[in-house]
């Protein structure tokens, strides 16, 4: 079958690139690596120009428009990161750009689209509602419209990624990468297979919106019913017409993974390898992790961090969820003596414990506690999972029985 892309249009693509993008660092993974007994790097694209590997297809792209086409300007739609990577492109070569995202895209993503000079409208609930009406504006104006995956250029671009890779990594075994719309893993896929066609390529998209799976067993781009997912990054509901032949022909499975699974990737990325990155940045991590890609022993692993845009409360919620499953917050529902120094005697035993209050509630009449208690509830910081522990049969011994909320569920 011929694909849309070639190796000689990546390899064309980087040159177009060159002195523009930064050739983003293979990282190890160290902590990672020594759970699950391979060598594993991660491709940090999130420490790329605008934070994500956006910019490689949009500036491949629009710096082959005609003259004609830059001055009657550029729209895109997008999630976000695609968003940032037009807006940069165009401002670098001089082209106005209108970006299209879904009303709920992420402020941080919107912002830093508006600060790069592009004009940002906010238009339905998905990136799929963002294209239609993309095109709509595209068919009034007179735009040069930019796909965000589903475009030769925009595909060659993000295949340099594959470039850089075999070039850092020449014994690489097995790639994870994260998929949206396919651009991504399609260029990467490309590069890879015609340089070191026995590398594995696994992609990997969020449970919420995994529409490629589907796709692959009918033969054509199948649209998911939703998209719900923190991994906005990659919340495209159909895989694009160019993406998914070139994913059907060299990639050797596609494993979708739980928001849990995301969740716990950030933190673990975030506090073992003081990186950053978004939910779809994460997705690759999150598969090794939850045990979806399983390594052999001693092979040499990398995935793609695709992206660091996330916003800030969104982070610290996730941190905050992490901590949860990770045992290093404890949430308890207990019930103190309903008089003067109840409360200061639950507290002073916690910090005998060793433990720190993060938090705490407490009031009368709930929890069908008896008329002469009242019900608290405890948010507490422990160092691990044993110390949670140690500290709960701490305060029965004292008197006080604890009802735990939430679940450990694998260590990060």
């Amino acid at each position: 079958m011929q694909l849309a892309v070639d190796l000689a249009a990546i390899q064309a693509a980087r040159r177009t690139l060159r002195d523009v993008i930064l050739p983003t660092p293979l990282l190890p993974a160290t902590r990672l690596s020594a759970e699950l007994g391979a060598a594993i790097s991660f491709k940090a694209e999130n420490t790329q120009h605008s934070g994500s590997f956006k910019i490689r297809g949009a500036y491949n792209t629009i710096a082959h428009l005609s003259p004609d086409e830059r001055v009657g300007g550029v729209i895109a739609p997008s999630a976000g990161n695609h968003a940032q990577g037009v807006a940069l492109a165009a401002q670098m070569l001089g082209v106005r750009a209108v970006i299209v995202m879904p009303e709920r895209a992420p402020l941080t993503k919107v912002v830093a689209t508006r600060r790069l000079g592009a004009e940002v409208l906010l238009h339905g609930e998905s990136f799929d509602d963002a294209v239609a009406h993309a095109r709509m504006l595209q068919a009034e104006h007179g735009y040069t419209y930019l796909h965000a995956f589903d475009h030769p250029r925009v595909i060659a671009g993000q295949g340099t990624i594959g470039l850089e890779l075999v070039e850092a990594m020449p014994d690489l075994s097995l790639l994870v990468v994260p998929i949206g719309g396919g651009g991504l893993i399609g260029g990467i896929a490309i590069a890879i297979k015609a340089l070191c066609p026995d590398v594995r390529i696994i992609g990997v998209q969020a449970a919420g919106c995994a529409p490629v799976p589907d796709s692959l067993k009918a033969g054509e781009p199948i649209t998911s019913p939703s998209a719900v997912t923190i991994a906005d990054g990659i919340a495209v509901k159909r895989p694009g017409d160019l993406t998914l032949p070139i994913i059907r022909a060299l990639v050797d499975d596609v494993v979708t993974v739980t928001e849990d699974e995301i969740v716990l990737a950030i933190a673990h990325v975030l506090q073992n390898n003081r990186l950053v990155v978004e939910g779809a940045g994460a997705a690759g991590v999150a598969a090794l992790l939850g045990g979806k890609v399983q390594p052999k022993a001693g092979e040499k692993v990398a995935t793609i961090l695709c992206g660091g845009n996330i916003d800030a409360n969104l982070l610290a919620r996730v941190i905050e969820q992490a901590m949860v499953r990770q045992g290093r917050y404890l949430l308890l529902r207990t019930s103190v003596d309903d008089r003067p120094g109840g409360l200061a005697r639950l507290v002073n035993r916690v910090a005998e414990s060793g433990a720190s209050v993060m938090d705490l509630f407490h009031r009368r009449g709930m929890w069908r506690v008896p008329v002469d208690r009242a019900g608290v509830e405890l948010v507490l910081e422990v160092r691990d999972e044993d110390h949670g522990r140690a500290v709960i049969e701490y305060l029965h011994g004292a008197g006080f029985l604890c009802e735990r909320e939430g679940v450990v569920e694998w260590p990060v």
